[in-house]
């Protein structure tokens, strides 16, 4: 049997890390296995690479350079984590992954989409997703709720909102145009109406294929 891999990507403040714990617990009450990870981090040498990448000012680092030290903690991430779980049969839940790395370092910082794409390629070659759960909010909101938070980690959050804006259109780009793999969720709804989304995208596009009970939603 092999696991089913599911990312949740979207700008600060969409509530992805909320989201993704909500659908975490509910598969794991119907005693199916399932894992939930971060990017960057997610493994030992990922959550090392993680702080020099989430701490610091916005321009601590060049994009290309960004861009190799994320897919240097993707790749052992995938390596050391995501792969041997879905080998096992797992339900891997990540909260961002490589369309991060295309809309805030590509659309983001113009990096080309070619160069991110064949980094990929190098490193990961066609792995993918089975699902992306994007969470679309406003960028002017999103930043309001990200104040409220405590810690560090906030080198992207700094970033002026023209940058914010572009990683919103960036992320919708991509629904557009995989549609078969992504789903755009509207994360300005209350959180039970968002996780009530959640769980209608996952039941829909990975649920008929396991046994799951989710008829209340």
């Amino acid at each position: 049997m092999t696991g089913t891999f599911i990312t949740f990507e979207g700008g600060e403040g969409s509530g992805k890390s909320t989201q993704l714990s909500f659908l975490y617990n509910e598969i794991k009450s119907n005693n199916l296995p399932c894992v939930k990870t971060r990017e960057p981090g997610g493994s030992e040498g990922a959550e090392s690479i993680r702080g020099l990448l989430l701490n610091g000012s916005a321009d601590k680092w060049d994009p290309i350079a960004e861009t190799l030290l994320f897919y240097a903690a993707r790749l052992d991430h995938v390596e050391r984590l995501i792969k041997p779980a879905l080998t096992d049969g797992t339900i891997v839940l990540c909260d961002r992954f490589a369309d991060s790395t295309r809309v805030y370092q590509g659309i983001g910082k113009g990096l080309s989409e070619d160069y991110i794409l064949s980094l990929h390629q190098l490193t990961l070659g066609h792995f993918k997703p089975d699902l992306t759960l994007i969470l679309d909010i406003d960028p002017e909101v999103g930043i309001k709720r990200t104040l409220s938070r405590s810690g560090a980690e906030t080198r992207f959050e700094s970033m002026d909102m023209d940058f914010h804006h572009a990683v919103r259109a960036g992320f919708l780009s991509i629904a557009r145009n995989e549609p078969e793999r992504c789903v755009v969720i509207d994360a300005s709804q209350s959180i039970e109406d968002v996780k009530k989304s959640v769980l209608n995208a996952f039941k829909q596009r990975i649920g008929q294929h396991i046994k799951l009970n989710l008829d209340c939603f």
